[in-house]
């Protein structure tokens, strides 16, 4: 029971900081700002859901696909930073959550593309996250041990999903000049993350291409 208990707060701990709800907060405050209530809360249940099946999929055939497609964790890191880089430049610019849905059908489309990408994939579920769960599922021996990681992933998204859900009242409390600095000093975080993410990704491949005697 006490190995159980700890791979189970091993999962937890360390999902929760690699998928890291509160500092994709005020991402998502900005990207649904134009959006009401009842879609705000369908785009973070949405975005949770592709999350957590990208999770559960890649843990049970992770391996597998990356050796099937010849693709290394290191290029993941490499394209994932690329994709924050970009994000976080417009972070800081605050250009977020000014696209303007006029109809229902335009917000079904616009709830549907930033649900999927970027918030679910790489925001929510990133290099760090796939991972992680690829790494913890090969040490999951036994049908109980793998129940406890999903059980711990599912966990995870349903924080995270809380703290999405609450982060329109949040966003009221901050009005739109608070938004926008938390969103300008995000921006500048996720910048950092997305060139450290960008570096180690691109660090062993050249080393790889160039190697030291």
């Amino acid at each position: 029971m006490e190995t159980y208990l700890n791979f189970f707060l091993v999962g937890i701990t360390s999902f929760f900081t690699l998928m890291n709800p509160l500092g994709i907060m005020p991402v998502f405050m900005g990207m649904t700002a134009t959006l009401d209530r009842a879609n705000q809360k369908k785009t973070a249940v949405k975005a949770m859901t592709v999350a957590f099946f990208t999770l559960l999929g890649f843990a049970f055939t992770g391996q597998l696909l990356f050796s099937f497609f010849g693709i290394s964790v290191d290029a993941f890191r490499v394209v994932g930073g690329i994709l924050f880089f970009l994000l976080g430049q417009d972070m800081l610019q605050a250009r977020l959550g000014r696209y303007k849905v006029e109809d229902e059908n335009q917000t079904r489309k616009y709830v549907g593309d930033i649900s999927v990408t970027p918030l679910a994939i790489p925001m929510i579920c990133g290099p760090g996250a796939i991972t992680n769960a690829i790494v913890l599922m090969e040490d999951a021996q036994g049908v109980a041990m793998k129940s406890v990681l999903i059980s711990s992933i599912l966990m995870v998204c349903g924080v995270s999903l809380v703290v999405l859900i609450g982060a329109g009242k949040i966003s009221n409390l901050l009005g739109e000049t608070g938004t926008n600095i938390m969103m300008r000093l995000m921006g500048l975080i996720v910048m950092v993350i997305a060139v450290e993410f960008f570096l180690s990704g691109l660090t062993p491949i050249l080393q790889n291409i160039f190697p030291v005697s």
